[in-house]
């Protein structure tokens, strides 16, 4: 099969993966908001999420392997640290965690508000929180709330490169992130996902069936270390997730 043609499919899956989950999300978001807004019960929203990240995955033909899953934090808080190569690692690393995590958020790029404003409210209410990169004193603000949500036992994904590498190499890991745990005494886990810059290539909206492996990490502990270490703990957090890309794709069985 030529790769044009390869292209021309996987632009058709592409296509019908944008248009399911766009009515998927248009039509069961709403009512999703009200019941858990309601009756308290923000998990709604999680399980609906979880039907639609599985609907555009299979869709769009993407599967994943993981292996390091005894190091989830099933019961304290951890702030997940992740590489950034492409925009659907968000999703993949969502199904992977929130099984085994109830409790887990997102701290995310508040331009996010504006592009997907049904998703926006959906945010709200189960707490993830939205972080403004160009106001120190928002983002600092943003920060104290996910060390408070930390204390109250919730779990973070975040992104510390703060944008997609394009090349695949790491980029230095800003600070946000672990002064949010070291605030909340939260555990860090390193994790590394691969195999997603190949399915979505840059400029494109295609995206491409490709195998995606995730590596969770030995957990990093927090406690007992000051604001002074940040930069302690950014280090051996980096080099924990290049360990981890180093080890490469996780073969299949």
């Amino acid at each position: 099969m030529t790769d044009h043609l390869h292209t021309a499919l996987a632009g058709i899956r592409s296509l019908a993966a944008y248009i399911s989950v766009s009515l998927y999300v248009l039509l069961l978001a709403p009512p999703g908001i009200v019941l858990a807004v309601i009756f308290k019960w923000p998990e709604i929203l999680y399980w609906l999420a979880r039907g639609g990240v599985r609907l555009g995955l299979a869709t769009v033909g993407i599967t994943f392997h993981v292996t390091g899953l005894e190091h989830v934090q099933r019961h304290r808080a951890a702030v997940y640290c992740v590489n950034h190569a492409s925009n659907i690692e968000p999703p993949i690393l969502f199904m992977v965690l929130k099984a085994l995590h109830p409790k887990l958020v997102v701290l995310y790029k508040a331009e996010l508000r504006k592009a997907l404003p049904v998703l926006k409210r959906a945010w709200d209410v189960v707490g993830f929180v939205p972080i403004e990169r160009g106001s120190r004193a928002r983002s600092m603000q943003a920060i104290e709330t996910a060390a408070a949500a930390l204390r109250g036992g919730k779990s973070f994904l975040i992104f510390p490169e703060g944008t997609r590498s394009r090349t695949g190499k790491l980029l230095p890991f800003k600070k946000g992130g672990f002064i949010m745990a070291i605030k909340g005494g939260a555990t860090i886990v390193p994790v590394a996902i691969q195999g997603t810059s190949a399915a979505m290539r840059k400029g494109s909206p295609i995206i491409r069936p490709v195998v995606v492996s995730v590596r969770l990490g030995l957990p990093i502990k927090v406690t007992g270390r000051t604001l002074e270490e940040r930069d302690t703990l950014i280090s051996i957090t980096r080099a924990a997730v290049q360990g981890l890309l180093e080890a490469g794709p996780i073969e299949a069985d």
